[in-house]
């Protein structure tokens, strides 16, 4: 399955632009949608001034036939199908999939007493005091034949006593099985994995557990004191690994940031790059004035063609608007130390609520700050009725 950006939000017409956001899970992104239906043809193929055609997107997810030609998940359409000619690209329908991801959610929760969604196809769920220890794996086989009499939606379960040692176990019960990990195989389970696979050990952990000579699992459980070095981060995910962490799963989990992203082909034009950020500011204050939150802290990253990247941060304690969010993010790109080259992605967040800190607002501009609170709350009222485009600012056009 490969897919593109949804670059129809940077259109200067209107594109009826609108918000699907049921899910709520730590790796669940909002869904900014409108109605037009995309074919193979002018979704991935796109014909070049010299007459020929050019494939662009990359891959979603791929299918097992075509991970064992090289296939890989992030990896651009034109080289997927250099290692896979006969492949099959699909368009990816995300709509579908975080409906069909609400309504397993809305199913799970009659089944059992505590579910945490993950991501938008990932669950925890906790079945302590609600199946007993020996009937784990029978339930769990019921519930994967229950799920796909009602969603034909083939799955894969992993269980054991430790959060994250079921998570990783879901990775050897693909496909469509079920695998339990009981309390007593931990050990044996982890010992021959390789460090990259578990969840939370991402690139900086992996150089730093390579430098002493630790390629698997099983070798990490036995260095607890070099992970206790790296203070509470690395007690943390020693625990994790060797299953004792006792970690339960969220429930309800706060949200502590909202961010927005997209990836373009190269625009070298400096004005039409902030006529994105602009664009993109919009739709992040519509997620933002959604949770009545105002946020203090603002990230922009932008990603430049020859490999240069600009990180910015800026903290401001004020009320939130969406005019100040625009004018945030613009100064960031506006500096002397922005990269040159062309533009390839931007990605904005916001976060550090003040209701999570605990910290009063500045007085300072407090009535244009209001007054710009209350304009972007009427805007908000627009566009929640009609779609996220009815209102633009005069940038953007």
């Amino acid at each position: 399955m490969g897919g593109r950006s949804n670059l129809k939000i940077f259109e200067k017409q209107k594109a009826g632009i609108k918000l699907f956001n049921k899910n709520h899970g730590a790796f669940v992104n909002p869904v900014f949608y409108n109605d037009t239906a995309h074919t193979f043809q002018n979704f991935f193929v796109e014909q070049q001034r010299d007459g020929h055609e050019k494939v662009r997107g990359i891959v979603v997810t791929s299918s097992y036939e075509a991970r064992a030609k090289g296939v890989k998940t992030g990896m651009p359409l034109a080289e997927a199908l250099r290692l896979c000619p006969e492949m099959i690209i699909l368009v990816p329908d995300y709509m579908l999939y975080h409906d069909l991801s609400y309504r397993l959610y809305s199913f799970l929760k009659l089944q059992m007493p505590h579910i945490e969604q993950f991501s938008i196809d990932e669950f925890f769920c906790d079945l302590n005091g609600w199946v007993r220890e020996e009937d784990v794996f029978a339930y769990a086989t019921h519930l994967k034949q229950l799920i796909w009499e009602k969603f034909r939606l083939p799955i894969s379960i992993g269980a054991s006593p430790a959060k994250w040692i079921a998570k990783l176990a879901t990775k050897y019960a693909k496909p469509n099985g079920v695998k339990l990990v009981s309390k007593d195989e931990i050990a044996s389970f982890i010992e021959n994995i390789p460090i990259k696979a578990f969840p939370g050990i991402g690139r900086g952990y992996q150089r730093r557990l390579e430098k002493h000579f630790i390629e698997t699992l099983g070798e990490a459980s036995r260095h607890k004191a070099l992970f206790y070095s790296w203070k509470k981060p690395g007690r943390v995910l020693y625990h994790r690994i060797v299953g004792d962490d006792h970690e339960g799963i969220s429930v309800a989990q706060e949200q502590k940031s909202v961010g927005i992203s997209r990836t373009f082909d190269p625009i070298c034009d400096k004005k039409e790059v902030l006529r994105r950020i602009v664009i993109l500011a919009r739709h992040i204050s519509f997620l933002v004035l959604r949770q009545s939150v105002h946020p203090t802290s603002y990230y922009l990253k932008v990603s430049f063609d020859q490999g240069q990247r600009l990180k910015k941060r800026v903290t401001v304690d004020r009320i939130f608007s969406e005019t100040l969010c625009k004018e945030l993010f613009c100064e960031m790109f506006s500096g002397d130390d922005v990269p040159l080259g062309c533009v390839t992605k931007i990605s904005i967040s916001v976060g550090n609520f003040s209701c999570q800190r605990r910290k009063a607002l500045s007085l300072l501009s407090f009535k244009e700050d209001h007054d710009a609170y209350r304009l972007s709350q009427s805007l908000q009222r627009l566009r929640e009725k009609y779609s996220l485009d009815i209102v633009k600012h005069g940038s953007e056009l």
